[in-house]
């Protein structure tokens, strides 16, 4: 799997012509009067493609993640989705470019007092109040049905199991047809089975609906199962990024660390670049 290169920018380019969909330069975040979370993070999202932010727990992960749909602001730095900096945006500016975005929160955020249906169908009632109630119920169950769940379109949150919550999760983030989907640790909390499972819906996501994917995790085994670029955060910066081939065969250490320790790939015979 080759190296995209960012396209060259003319005056007559599109934004959705470059291969690159989100660029971060340089941003920094800081909580507090001394808790620096990001410091200079540089990174590129690859359109069409799953990338995946590996890092330990506290290395700031989430927070990037929160940043490409501006739910915060860096300190400074710029943030570039589909050629847009989304720093200066204002609110409603913001609301507009979130349109283009879907999340998979951890444990899916399901709301607990709503059904299955509602659940799903609360982002079309939220974003679009001009859908008659028949075509609502169809998209709903397009998304249901195309995930294998259309069955438990009557069930509670509490009802349902883990894996199938994050089925449930991932109908209501696509249902307003995002370009690019957002997955928070999509397996945690799941058995090997269920973890499968989830990494194959990923993969048939990306593939089915021509999306570009952004996945935070830790877990090693599913990043390499279905990452087609993937970056490692350490100490508020990108360490490391390339296709899983070149990360097998990285000589940084830390990156070498994180991954033999997980136990999913063996380091010593993947061998150095």
């Amino acid at each position: 799997m080759s190296e995209l290169q960012p396209a060259a920018v003319t005056s007559t380019s599109k934004p959705e012509d470059d291969p690159i969909c989100i660029y971060v330069h340089g941003i920094h975040k800081t909580f507090g009067d001394n808790h620096h979370v990001l410091r200079g993070v540089e990174l590129e999202v690859e359109r069409g493609k799953i990338n995946v932010i590996i890092g330990g727990s506290g290395e700031g992960k989430s927070v990037l993640m929160k940043h490409l749909m501006g739910l915060l602001k860096p300190d400074r730095g710029e943030i570039l989705v589909d050629g847009t900096d989304i720093v200066p945006l204002d609110d409603y500016q913001l609301n507009s470019l979130r349109r283009k975005f879907g999340m998979l929160f951890q444990y899916a955020a399901l709301f607990d007092s709503m059904s299955v249906f509602d659940n799903v169908a609360f982002p079309l009632r939220e974003h679009r109040k001009g859908m008659s109630k028949a075509a609502v119920k169809q998209a709903v169950m397009d998304r249901l049905t195309h995930l294998g769940v259309d069955h438990l379109v009557n069930k509670w949150p509490a009802e349902l199991s883990g894996g199938q919550r994050k089925r449930v999760g991932l109908a209501r983030a696509l249902v307003l047809e995002p370009e690019i989907l957002l997955y928070d640790e999509p397996t945690t909390g799941l058995d090997p089975i269920q973890t499968k499972n989830v990494d194959e819906m990923i993969v048939d996501i990306a593939a089915r609906n021509a999306v570009t994917s952004v996945v935070i995790s830790h877990d090693m085994a599913s990043t390499f199962r279905i990452a087609h670029r993937i970056s490692m955060l350490s100490e508020g910066r990108i360490i490391e990024s390339g296709t899983p081939d070149l990360i097998k065969r990285t000589n940084n250490p830390v990156v070498r660390r994180f991954v033999e320790t997980s136990g999913a790939v063996d380091m010593s015979v993947e061998g150095r670049a």
